[in-house]
């Protein structure tokens, strides 16, 4: 069995930059071992595997080793896929996910996101996480899938060398570090997930639905730039509608092909 395969890098306007995700589109899903392993043969943060649904497309994200509820960065890479490669010339795609029907728009070469907002409230530092961070926050929230850490300053973001196996033991699904933005953007974030099998993320749209609602509260703007200082980076901008997030951002093609399944 063959397999079309994209390959796509996701908000950056450079190549070799952003996050890169594999798109896969399929008549039907595959048995959730096979796609579990096809996404570890991979070896990329996420695949994402699209099949038809009238008009719109059913979407799941994978990374090496788990499925996960919601993805940014390879759901904007697979609306580039649709716009681009299955339905040229189309503006607006519907993807229905475990996270609900997730709307995506062209605006000329970028893509604008409609996903929900995840809301961080203050907690107590939970145990271990100074010093798998190696690093103090000046405070730390949960967003109901991970730990968000404040610290000082951008430069303390960039300079953060966690220990992963001690992160992949906290009570989270992965833990998101912050500070007010340098260089012309609001914030800045990393974020790391080595209980899902990504140690560092390049750039994470998931995180962005709590970094958004927190950072334009903590700002007074309903739009913020924001930039992931992973060593590929990527920036967004990110809006507040309602109880909705808006991340919008670029793609970057970079291959396609067909896996042998």
């Amino acid at each position: 069995m063959r397999i079309a395969i994209f390959h796509v890098d996701a908000f950056t306007a450079d190549k070799f930059a952003g996050n890169p995700a594999a798109v896969m589109p399929l008549p039907s899903f595959l048995d959730d071992s096979l796609l579990q392993a096809i996404a570890r043969e991979n070896n990329l943060s996420e695949t994402a595997f699209l099949v038809p649904h009238g008009e719109d497309w059913r979407l799941r994200w994978f990374t090496p080793a788990t499925e996960v509820p919601l993805c940014g960065h390879a759901t904007l890479a697979s609306a580039w896929v649709v716009t681009q490669r299955l339905d040229p010339g189309r503006q607006r795609v519907v993807f229905h996910t475990a996270s609900g029907p997730l709307r995506v728009e062209r605006a000329g070469e970028r893509f604008v996101m409609d996903f929900p907002a995840r809301h961080p409230a203050p907690v107590e530092v939970p145990p271990g996480l100074e010093a798998a961070l190696g690093a103090r926050p000046v405070e730390v929230l949960h967003d109901g899938f991970n730990y968000l850490a404040l610290l000082d300053s951008a430069d303390s973001v960039r300079r953060v060398t966690p220990d992963f196996r001690a992160i992949s033991r906290l009570d989270a699904g992965g833990l998101v570090v912050t500070a007010p933005g340098d260089r012309g953007y609001d914030c800045v974030s990393r974020y790391f997930a080595p209980a899902k099998g990504i140690d560092e993320d390049p750039v994470t749209g998931g995180a962005h639905c709590a970094l958004t609602p927190f950072w334009t509260g903590r700002l007074g703007k309903r739009e913020i730039r924001a930039f992931q200082a992973s060593a590929r980076g990527g920036e967004l901008v990110c809006r507040m509608r309602d109880d909705r997030v808006e991340l919008e951002g670029e793609c970057v093609f970079y291959m396609e092909g067909q896996a042998e399944v």
